[in-house]
């Protein structure tokens, strides 16, 4: 735990150095990506019959909130990788957990390929996987594709059927993860991301056309959610630690331009950080963040009590906490990225110092699984028990 959280530091620091020049010119991180690869980061969810160290999932939160507070551009493209880390162990062969392991040994990188662009909802899959006689063959156009850019592996969710000529998805069609190497022919990766924020994301469109997929690179997704597993949760957990980790910047941003600040002249003090006003409004998100920084860790550890052995009960439960914080996390990001400014005042909105890009990633980000709905699941199970549907958003 202690390394795990010494190298997320570390390279949270380097990224930190040029955060506003990557945004300001979309410069992609290329570099600091192949960092991550490099310090092992992207193995430690590696089973430990696999050689993996298998942190647990409240240390991986922190390790991505660390990051999020350098860079939660280079912190979120590694998020899916984790997931669909987490989608191989439930849900793999044991060859395939070994080979996959493996290559994340070896310092190789999963990315998504999942959401498509309506006008259909995002719960339905346009993308066919289809079975032919070397294995399978996929045709369909991503968007959101985080990471893709950056990867060695790309995982393209598909709808499953027996032949592409007059299919048409919907909510119930199985579905499955095709492992696809990221240089096979047929597949397109563009960087057409055009976000206001987390800009170097590189979230663009994935084209496949007729790409071919052993079989062996196949792996089962629908069945994730016919029994209760903390797959959702462990997903949203480290969304949620990416947006604590943008308050947490964002307020330490806004302590360092409060001390460069003038003081209003009615406060008859010599320096901003001495008017009660400006006071008062630091009290405040300073209690929004640490709220969100304490229901990020109290997440991780109702996911990590839960742990392997799921029931129904402990699955929802588990969700409940992750969504409960993400709805903090999310409130805090806003809330200290908009009042660095009011700590800031005036000096603070310069073009020069790029600091809107802590609120444009808050609210880039926080657009990502809407709190809406998340509140919705929560006051039910308050007042019901009602237990939080099974999918990746809870």
């Amino acid at each position: 735990m202690a390394e795990a959280l010494e190298t997320a530091d570390r390279l949270a620091q380097t990224f930190r150095t040029d955060a506003s020049r990557r945004d300001a010119n979309r410069d992609l991180p290329h570099e600091q990506v192949r960092d991550i690869a490099r310090s092992g980061l992207l193995a430690w969810t590696v089973p430990r019959e696999y050689g993996g160290p298998d942190i647990s999932a409240g240390t991986l939160a922190e390790v991505f909130r660390l990051l999020a507070t350098g860079d939660p551009s280079i912190a979120q493209i590694p998020q899916s990788h984790f997931t669909y880390l987490e989608a191989l162990r439930l849900q793999g062969t044991p060859e395939q957990q070994a080979f996959f392991y493996g290559e994340v040994l070896a310092g190789k990188m999963l990315a998504n390929a999942q959401s498509e662009r309506g006008p259909h909802p995002i719960s339905v899959d346009t993308t066919v996987l289809v079975p032919h006689p070397d294995g399978y063959s996929v045709t369909g156009r991503k968007y959101y594709s985080t990471g893709a850019l950056y990867a060695d592996w790309i995982v393209v969710r598909a709808s499953l059927s027996d032949s592409a000529d007059g299919f048409e998805a919907s909510t119930s069609t199985p579905k499955a993860l095709a492992f696809i190497p990221r240089d096979a022919p047929g597949l397109t990766v563009t960087d057409d991301w055009d976000g206001m924020g987390q800009r170097t994301t590189a979230s663009g469109t994935v084209v496949l056309d007729n790409v071919t997929v052993a079989a062996e690179h196949v792996v089962p997704f629908s069945g994730i959610f016919s029994r209760p597993t903390t797959y959702g949760a462990r997903a949203q957990l480290l969304h949620t630690a990416l947006d604590v980790g943008i308050a947490s910047a964002a307020l330490d941003e806004g302590i360092r331009q409060a001390h460069r600040a003038r003081p209003h002249f009615e406060s008859n003090v010599e320096r901003a950080v001495d008017d009660p006003l400006l006071i008062q409004i630091a009290g405040d998100v300073t209690v929004s963040v640490r709220a969100a920084q304490a229901l990020l860790r109290e997440a991780g550890r109702v996911v990590d009590t839960v742990g392997r052995d799921v029931t129904d009960d402990s699955a929802a439960e588990a969700s409940i906490a992750v969504a409960t914080a993400k709805v903090a996390a999310t409130r805090a990001s806003l809330e200290a990225s908009t009042v660095l400014f009011e700590l800031g005042g005036t000096r603070s909105a310069g073009h020069s110092g790029n600091l809107s890009r802590f609120w444009r990633d808050a609210r880039t980000h926080t657009l990502h699984d809407a709190i809406r709905w998340k509140l919705q699941h929560i006051g039910r199970w308050t007042l019901t028990g009602e237990h939080p549907p099974r999918h990746g958003q809870i």
